[in-house]
């Protein structure tokens, strides 16, 4: 076999580059894009434009899941194990001994999956109304879900379930027609694992090194040699300080996610990281999509910091985030129903607030993007399973509300309207719950969609559809209630459209009347 100087610097960098050590080489210049409509420069992905399939869609399901599932003890479990003091620090001392001994290596065995049947979730959400499904593709905790080439040790096919997780999702969400993404957290994951590098600073193992210090180990928890002496003290965890070998090694893991599943979307945990690295990743996802599409572009980046997508580039995801007001571009709110990793006894959001938030973003022009979280088993939990039951019922009788939908003149009325909700961010906790006084709406042509957010009684009046109202509705020429059947009595006058109830209850949560304007 003939081996060129190229290939076997190629080799040798990428060989360095999980292994933690400095490659032979760091250049941007050297990052290889799939050829296509876009370059790696903002420029270049300013002129993306959305594509229809988002903005019809309106609501996803995600499953984020990986190995600190396999604990059952919440999120960022990997990490604040090795920080002193925290729950899951005690919850692993007690459970699994001390840190320095027995570390996040020797917990990635325990995630396997046994109940996994990704063709069975599939159904169950496909049925709740999601029109895309999004797999996790890697955590901060540098473990891939895929059979992944140059994190060869810490994925799914070599240790935990043994299956590659994003290929066999990717393959369930297509048969049923689902859109399908994947979910990167990897850039933030040399800073995210500092503690491992440190130590207690009292008791009885004082000084002793956590196990993320011992070098052959470096693959999962990173070498910290070309760094400062005081990194793994000062290292903020969603910081992106890392040297250029790391910004490689990231630039290729998520590329071979890319081009061995070719995402519809890709979800980045903050913003487009690490300039020129992160760009070639946005215009690869672009060009992969267009090279199956005849050029046409069909999928789409998420970033946490709007100014990365002000122009074009990509779609805007505010983490457990409401909006106050309709924005011209789609957006996105990802959430969850508890935590976002599994922890046993989680109080789950109940099918009236998932409702209430799926309503309310629609409104406003946005997507759902939301979590079940599965437990090590892979199988949804009882009290979950309930909630997507809730969901179920009420997609059925009223997604024809969501689905291909545009906002209307004004998002809402009603008591919540009035409430101001600080827009910094995780404030989905902020906004009141929503009842029988509230309202959204939505429109699709000359139909007006009206959600009540409860269920009203005797004569109901919707008063922005008023014949004298600011919004100008129009003429109204029918009224029909989603999921009844018989006749529906209501008027047109100068206070609002009056709808009088019938007496058949059609939902726990919500109804919806269909308006069909002149």
């Amino acid at each position: 076999m003939r081996v060129t100087r190229r290939g076997a610097l190629k080799f040798l960098g990428y060989s360095a580059a999980w292994a933690g050590t400095k490659p032979l080489f760091a250049d941007p210049a050297t990052l290889s894009i799939t050829p296509g409509p876009f370059q790696g420069t903002r420029g270049s992905l300013d002129a993306f434009r959305v594509p229809d399939w988002f903005r019809d869609a309106k609501f996803g399901i995600w499953s984020h899941w990986g190995p600190q599932s396999g604990v059952e003890d919440g999120d960022w479990f990997a990490r604040n194990m090795y920080i002193q003091g925290t729950p899951q620090y005690e919850y692993h001392l007690k459970t699994y001994g001390h840190p320095s001994k027995t570390g996040y290596k020797d917990l990635v065995p325990m995630f396997k999956g046994d109940k996994w049947d990704p063709e069975h979730l599939m159904d169950l959400y496909a049925k709740a109304g999601a029109k895309y499904f999004v797999s996790m593709g890697v955590h901060h905790d540098n473990y891939d879900m895929w059979n992944s080439k140059y994190q060869p040790r810490w994925n799914a096919t070599s240790v935990g379930p043994m299956k590659d997780i994003v290929g066999l999702y990717k393959q369930a969400a297509r048969k049923r027609g689902l859109r399908f993404g994947v979910s990167e957290h990897l850039s933030n994951s040399f800073d995210w694992f500092a503690p491992a590098h440190t130590s207690d600073t009292t008791g009885p193992f004082a000084g002793v090194p956590y196990d993320g210090v011992d070098p052959a180990f470096a693959d999962l928890y990173h070498s910290y040699s070309e760094m400062p002496a005081d990194f793994a003290k000062t290292a903020k965890a969603m910081g992106r300080v890392a040297p250029d070998d790391w910004k490689l090694q990231y630039f290729n893991r998520i590329k071979d996610l890319i081009d061995q599943h070719q995402p519809d979307l890709l979800y980045t945990d903050g913003g487009i990281p690490f300039e020129e690295y992160g760009l070639s990743t946005v215009a690869e996802v672009y060009n992969v999509s267009a090279g199956l599409h005849q050029g046409k572009v069909e999928a789409i980046y998420c970033s946490k910091v709007a100014s990365d997508c002000t122009i074009g580039t990509c779609i805007v995801d505010h983490e457990r985030g409401v909006s106050d007001a309709i924005s011209s571009d789609p957006w996105q709110t990802d959430t969850c129903i508890g935590d976002w990793h599994y922890k046993r006894g989680q109080v789950y959001k109940t099918p009236k607030k998932v409702i209430d938030l799926l309503v309310d973003i629609v409104s406003k022009n946005g997507n759902l993007l939301l979590n079940f979280p599965l437990p090590n088993s892979g199988e949804l939990d009882p009290d979950e399973v309930k909630v997507l039951e809730g969901i179920t019922v009420w997609m059925t009788i009223n997604s024809e509300g969501i689905y291909g939908t545009r906002p209307w003149k004004i998002h809402g009325a009603g008591p919540s309207t009035e409430v101001v909700v600080d827009q910094a961010g995780f404030n989905e906790s902020k906004q009141p719950g929503l009842t029988a006084e509230d309202l959204r709406f939505t429109t699709k042509g000359k139909v007006l969609y009206a959600f009540v957010m409860g269920i009203p009684a005797g004569e109901f009046v919707i008063k922005p559809l008023a014949t004298k109202s600011p919004q100008a509705p129009g003429k109204i020429l029918d009224v029909q209630l989603l999921g009844y059947h018989g006749k529906l009595h209501w008027k047109q006058g100068s206070e609002g459209l009056s709808v009088r109830m019938p007496a058949a209850k059609l939902s726990e949560i919500g109804i919806t009347f269909k308006v069909t304007l002149a």
